[in-house]
């Protein structure tokens, strides 16, 4: 083929990935969401079109219509109205927006798992017919190139003149920089979002459909495939739809210009890889070439603070009742790891994820909990953990004699070390969508050019492991594991406590704050990725021995999503909640059908918007709300200390009128400013209630004052019980 042949057949895909661009572009620009679950939409799109086609055999244009007119916009209404107006209500963070958009994206997968399996469908059906026209010689361009590359073109100025030249374009605006005020200002801005996300679902959809017949139609090959069109909006900074456009084009063209050329050797082979990988490669680099995105709102898109609920540990002495408790917490946990081993073989084998994946978690609790720094290619590093210690094992790693299975593995995670670090070194300087999409960038690499080559993947086998000569049995291997999960968890509590500690969780609620009192932040964060990367390599490593085999599929990009929304559902700053993740995900696995663990960690996802912090953080409340309803129980109500009310100061400094706090002028919430709050002028409890006197003896309920009697006659019977035996001792020995 010539240059303009190979050039005419990019066309299409660019056509296809600019209409992915302005879908995302038209979602960001109105709402303020960058839609990670774009290519989950469209893959649930894609399939249900297929559906309707070749098992319900309807015509094409009804299911089209159908898939397009009905099912997309109503998955965007659907999304605005249970999801992201939620958020948008409550003045959500960017990062939590951004975390609900991934439980979208997990939900999705798992329903598309559920319904159609994981395998690949090649009869997904075109909507244009697949015939060609003439342009001049005997050049052709396919009737399909031509039909997108007229829809975008219309897309863009129909948006485009509706943004500029329309009252809802104004609006749009003022929803987009304060819904608050917009709203107070008589704009509709429910209605402003919800058309928003119809428009950007249906550009999704309409994605999927387009793309599916040219691929092999699979849940996770289709949503990564959408994902990789992000490079358009980075090249246009979310805000330029033309160079959305100019972009998608250019990059597809490019793709298809490079089948023009061969190369021998490695050089060959990258070229190959390249040659279907351009659009990864180019969101890549414009990450690293574009200085910063214009992000809508303050830019914290990648800031965790906002899904973190857990500060620093006292630095103080721990109270005896603070430590028995965090000590029964701890034994308790421990006797659940240990409880696999009474399991059977088969289950047993089954445990063996739960030490490994529960590694991976706790790296991301490093960077993302601790740190704040949301890192979504976490699994590209486990893959590197994994790859280098079965090469060590094997020898087959620059020239260095075999390593025993054991010291490959740590040795292999500390190889990943640096690695971090160099990934880290330019992420560091990255914020907000900038950073997130930069680390799923790196892991989508190394999974194309890396994993996925049989230069570095084939060949490698597993021996079995030893330690000392002596081989180990499928008990010590699972102890193994726990002592290596022990060394991570050691490692979390090292960098939680203390000075760094406290530094590090300072970076991640204020990294400006804490520069400015002289913490080193941009050490910490290098501190942070190069620990993560060697824990997340050190749970890799276990994970291939516990599946007994090297497969690119566990440590694809799309297992970073699914592992990182995990962590965040059951706490973003809570090892004990990694490892929590780590078990259910495995045991859903086990009892459910494939595909089940994506679908409950999508569904539980979508509360984050109703339990910020994940599950930890609920839990912590639900203890702290029943230690306070069974203290309730002893004491009268009217006998209580006064509680705190919670209080949010206006931009003035004063006080609502609905806290109850008087001012001096003797009017609710007037001339009270936060002085008085901080000197502790609570309102009564309940409200109205005259303060009740100082009294040393508190009236008890009579559920209380029965209790207490109980308790003194159950310490007078033992006090006689004591006194008792001593006597009985004596008159034995006077006998």
């Amino acid at each position: 083929m010539t240059s303009v042949d190979l050039a005419l057949a990019g066309i299409s895909l660019g056509a296809i990935a600019a209409l992915s661009g302005i879908g995302l572009l038209v979602t960001y620009r109105t709402n303020g969401v960058l839609n990670l679950a774009q290519g989950g939409i469209a893959t649930l799109v894609a399939y249900v079109f297929r559906e309707m086609v070749v098992e319900w055999s309807l015509p094409k244009w009804l299911a089209a219509v159908i898939a397009l007119a009905v099912v997309s916009p109503g998955i965007g209404l659907l999304l605005e109205r249970f999801v992201f107006r939620p958020l948008a209500r409550r003045r959500a963070s960017a990062a939590e927006s951004l975390v609900a958009s991934l439980g979208v994206l997990v939900l999705i997968l798992g329903i598309v798992a559920g319904i159609w399996g994981l395998g690949s469908r090649s009869d997904a059906p075109n909507i244009f017919p697949n015939s060609s026209v003439r342009l001049f010689g005997e050049t052709r361009i396919g009737i399909d190139a031509l039909a997108e590359l007229l829809m975008v073109v219309v897309f863009t100025i129909i948006i485009g003149l509706i943004a500029a030249r329309t009252a809802f374009g104004r609006q749009i605006r003022a929803v987009v920089d304060d819904r608050q005020l917009a709203e107070l200002s008589g704009v509709p801005a429910d209605r402003v979002a919800a058309a928003g996300w119809a428009a950007g679902t249906t550009m999704a959809g309409l994605t999927g459909v387009l793309l599916a017949p040219r691929f092999q139609l699979t849940p996770y090959g289709l949503t990564l495939l959408v994902l990789e069109t992000f490079a358009v909006v980075v090249a246009a900074r979310l805000a330029s739809m033309p160079v959305a456009v100019l972009t998608a084009l250019g990059i597809a063209i490019l793709q298809s210009e490079l089948k023009q050329f061969t190369l021998h050797g490695d050089a060959g082979q990258i070229l190959t890889v390249l040659q279907s990988n351009l659009f990864i490669v180019a969101l890549l680099v414009l990450l690293l070439a574009v200085p910063k995105l214009r992000e809508l709102g303050s830019g914290d898109s990648g800031a965790t603070a906002s899904f973190s609920s857990r500060g620093a540990p006292p630095s103080g002495r721990v109270s005896g009742v603070r430590f028995r408790q965090d000590y029964l917490g701890k034994l308790g946990g421990f006797a659940l790891l240990l409880a696999p081993l009474t399991f059977a073989p088969a289950d047993l084998r089954s445990a063996f994820m739960v030490p490994a994946l529960g590694l991976i978690f706790l790296s991301m609790v490093i960077v993302t909990g601790y740190s704040g720094q949301l890192s979504l290619g976490v699994a590209g590093f486990a893959g590197l953990g994994a790859l280098l210690s079965l090469k060590l094992a094997n020898g087959n790693l620059f020239g260095l004699p075999a390593i025993p299975g054991i010291w490959s593995m740590f040795l292999g995670a500390l190889l990943v070390a640096p690695v971090g670090l160099v990934t880290g070194y330019p992420a560091i300087r990255r914020r907000g969508l900038t950073l997130a999409l930069t680390t799923f960038a790196v892991g989508a690499v190394v999974s194309r050019f890396v994993f996925e080559q049989p230069t570095f993947a084939n060949g490698l086998y597993l021996d079995p492991l030893k330690l000392f000569g002596w081989e180990l049995s499928e008990k010590a291997y699972y102890v193994f594991e726990l002592v290596c999960l022990g060394i991570g968890l050691l490692v979390v509590r090292n960098l939680h406590h203390g000075r760094l500690g406290r530094a590090l969780l300072a970076v991640r609620d204020d990294s400006s704050g804490a520069a400015a009192v002289g913490v080193d932040v941009r050490n910490l964060k290098l501190l942070a990725f190069t620990v993560s990367a060697a824990v997340a390599g050190l749970g890799g490593a276990l994970l291939v021995h516990s599946s007994y085999s090297f497969s690119p599929d566990d440590f694809a990009p799309l297992q970073s999503l699914l592992w990182f929304t995990a962590v965040v559902v059951f706490g973003a700053d809570s090892a004990a909640g990694a490892i929590m993740a780590a078990a259910f995900i495995v045991t859903i696995d086990v009892l459910a059908p494939a595909g089940s663990s994506t679908l409950a960690i999508g569904i539980l996802a979508l509360a984050l918007g109703w339990m910020p912090g994940g599950l930890a953080s609920a839990v912590r409340g639900m203890l702290r709300l029943f230690a306070q309803h069974l203290a309730d129980s002893f004491v009268d109500p009217n006998q209580r200390a006064p509680r705190p009310v919670p209080v949010r100061i206006s931009a003035g400094g004063h006080l609502p009128a609905t806290t109850g706090i008087t001012g001096a002028s003797g009017i609710p919430g007037g001339g009270a400013t936060l002085g008085a709050a901080r000197a502790g002028h609570y309102s009564q409890w309940p409200l109205g209630a005259q303060r009740a006197a100082p009294s040393s003896d508190p009236r008890l309920t009579p559920f209380g004052a029965d209790l207490v009697s109980v308790v003194q006659q159950y310490a007078a019977s033992r006090q006689r019980a004591v006194i008792r035996q001593p006597a009985a001792h004596s008159q034995e020995g006077t006998r």
